[in-house]
């Protein structure tokens, strides 16, 4: 197996980054296999969606509906809301395995490998690559 750590600035607010383009390069000439991406905090996931319509801050807003940042959450440390982060990996799962035929992720026409953050107090992400040859 082949790994790699991608280090993410995700800012102050929640986002969606795109991980596609440096996924693409991990394994491009790996030849077939699978590519597992990881994101191991525990309030981040990673999603395959489209971006740049729309979708990525359709999502943003999804989330905030479905858990919003206010002190209805248990788990109060860090800033007002911030329980709600905690929660995000149980609807966005921190990792995503994908085939990769011939050095090429085989990602569908508009979909995008995206790192999805909604924790405002850790600006700063690791992100796992894995290459498992088939």
């Amino acid at each position: 197996m082949d790994s790699t750590v991608l280090t993410v600035r995700t800012g102050s607010r929640a986002t969606v980054v795109d991980l596609t383009d440096e996924a693409a390069q991990f394994v491009a000439d790996k030849g077939d296999g699978l590519l597992h991406v990881f994101v191991p905090h525990a309030t981040a996931g990673i999603a395959i969606l489209e971006t740049g319509a729309g979708s990525d801050e359709d999502l943003i807003t999804a989330l905030e509906h479905v858990l919003p940042a206010d002190n209805r959450w248990r788990h109060r440390h860090g800033s007002p809301g911030h329980g709600r982060d905690h929660v995000l990996p149980a609807f966005i799962a921190p990792y995503a395995t994908l085939p990769v035929l011939a050095g090429r992720i085989a990602l569908g026409t508009w979909q995008s490998i995206c790192l999805v953050d909604t924790n405002g107090d850790n600006p700063t992400r690791q992100v796992r690559l894995s290459f498992l040859p088939g």
